[in-house]
C-alpha cells in the first residue's frame, strides 16, 4: 500500500532518530578498525527498517521501494552506511516475486525478525565481471539435491549472512538457445554448507565487507530453487532493478550529507576576516551539487512510483543510479574543496563518506555501463559490445 507524504516524512524523522543513537564517532571507529556494523544492523534488524519489503503476512511492514529508499537516504544522510545492510531489502524481490509460497513461509518471517540474515548475493565472478552470461560456476542436479563448484568475487557481507542468493549455471553454454537461458537462482545455506565454503576477505580502500567465495561441492536442496531451472538471470534483473533505485537512494543521502556540511563549514570557517561561504568560488561548486541531486532525487522518486506499481522501470532505475552517484560525486569533491586540509583530517568524517561515495560510481553496474544500456534500449543505438 502507497503511503502518504506525511506518512513517508514520519518514517524518515523516525531513521533520523533512530540514526543519533550511532553518531559519527561510531562509524569512525568501525571504519578505522574495518569492521563490520553489527550493533547498528542489529537495531535496524530489531526496529523492522530492514524487512519494510517484506509483506506483513510474513512479518514485515509490506511497504514499497519508495519508502525502503527513504530508510536508506535518511542513514547515509545522517554519516552512516546504509550499504551495511541493504541487500536483504533488495534480494527480497526475487523470493517475493519468483519464490514458492513454501519458500516464502520457510524464510521470510525468519528473516524479519532477524533470525536469519539475507545479506550476501552471489553474481559477479572473477572471469565474468559485468557479463552475468558468462559466470561457470555451476550447479549440477543429483538425485533431491544440486552440487555447487566455482566461485564468485565482489560478494560484499558474505561473513555475516546465513543465506546467500546464488546464481549459478545449470545447463552448459554451449547447450542454451539463448545466452540468458541456462542460469539458475538458489537461497543457499551458508551455516550447514559452511564446510564446504572458503570466504576470503578482499582489503579495499572503502570499509564494506566484500569477499571472494569458493564453492567446493556444496549442496543446494532442490526446494531452494527459485522459480524454473534455467530463468535465473531473468528473476536477478528484478532484483538489479530494485538494488539501483536503492543505491540511488543512498547517493542521495551521501550527497545531502557533503552539502550540509559543506554549508555549515563554510559559514563558519572564518579566513581572510570573512566566512568562506561569502565567496562565490566556495558558493557555486556546492550550490550546483545541490541542484544535482535535487535532480537525481525526482528520478529516484519515478523509479521507485515506477517499480512500486508493477511497471517496467529497467531505463528509469539506471538513469537515478547513474544521476544520483555522479551527483553525490560532485557534492563529495565540493566538499572536499571546502574543507581544504581539514578534508583529509578523519576527525571531521569528510574523507570516509567521501570514499564511500566513490565506490557507487562504479557499483553495483559501472555508470559506463549505464550510458551503453540508455544508448542501446532507450536511445535505439546499435549494440557497443
Amino acid at each position: 500500500m502507497k503511503s502518504t507524504v506525511e506518512e513517508v516524512e514520519l518514517i524518515r524523522k523516525s531513521v533520523r532518530a533512530f540514526c543519533e543513537r550511532f553518531p559519527e564517532e561510531y562509524w569512525r571507529k568501525i571504519d578505522k578498525n574495518h569492521e563490520y556494523p553489527e550493533e547498528f544492523i542489529q537495531a535496524l534488524t530489531d526496529e523492522g527498517w530492514l524487512s519494510v519489503l517484506i509483506p506483513e503476512e510474513y512479518g514485515g511492514a509490506g511497504l514499497g521501494l519508495a519508502e525502503a529508499g527513504a530508510i536508506l537516504e535518511e542513514i547515509n544522510r545522517s554519516g552512516g552506511n546504509a550499504g551495511a545492510g541493504h541487500a536483504q531489502m533488495y534480494t527480497m524481490g526475487a523470493l517475493l516475486n519468483h519464490g514458492s509460497e513454501e519458500q516464502k513461509q520457510r524464510f521470510l518471517p525468519k528473516i524479519a525478525s532477524g533470525e536469519l540474515r539475507l545479506q550476501a548475493f552471489g553474481v559477479t565472478e572473477p572471469t565474468a565481471g559485468s557479463d552475468t552470461t558468462n559466470i561457470i560456476t555451476t550447479a549440477v542436479r543429483q538425485g533431491d539435491k544440486y552440487i555447487v563448484n566455482g566461485q564468485k568475487i565482489w560478494t560484499s557481507r558474505a561473513e555475516h549472512s546465513d543465506l546467500m542468493l546464488l546464481l549459478a549455471r545449470t545447463t552448459p553454454k554451449d547447450q542454451v538457445k539463448k545466452k540468458t537461458d541456462g542460469l539458475s537462482l538458489f537461497l543457499l545455506d551458508m551455516k550447514d554448507q559452511k564446510d564446504n565454503i572458503t570466504i576470503v576477505p578482499i582489503e579495499t580502500m572503502v570499509n564494506h565487507a566484500t569477499t571472494e567465495v569458493f564453492f567446493n561441492n556444496v549442496e543446494i536442496p532442490v526446494e531452494n530453487l527459485i522459480g524454473e531451472e534455467g530463468k535465473g538471470f531473468k528473476y536477478v534483473l528484478s532484483g538489479m532493478n530494485a538494488e539501483r533505485v536503492l543505491v540511488a537512494s543512498e547517493s542521495i543521502g551521501d550527497g545531502y550529507y557533503f552539502v550540509d556540511h559543506a554549508v555549515q563549514y563554510a559559514n563558519e570557517r572564518v579566513v581572510f576576516d570573512r566566512p568562506i561561504g561569502q565567496n562565490q568560488g566556495v558558493q557555486f561548486p556546492i550550490a550546483a551539487a545541490y541542484m544535482d541531486i535535487e535532480a537525481a532525487k525526482l528520478m529516484r522518486d519515478r523509479a521507485a512510483e515506477l517499480f512500486d506499481s508493477g511497471q517496467k522501470v529497467g531505463a528509469e532505475a539506471n538513469i537515478a543510479k547513474y544521476l544520483a552517484s555522479t551527483a553525490a560525486w560532485k557534492a563529495a569533491n565540493a566538499t572536499m574543496d571546502t574543507y581544504g586540509g581539514y578534508g583529509f583530517a578523519t576527525e571531521y568524517h569528510v574523507e570516509r563518506k567521501f570514499k564511500e561515495a566513490r565506490l557507487f560510481m562504479i557499483a553495483p553496474i559501472s555508470n559506463n555501463l549505464v550510458l551503453s544500456f540508455v544508448a542501446q534500449h532507450v536511445l535505439g543505438l546499435p549494440r557497443s559490445f
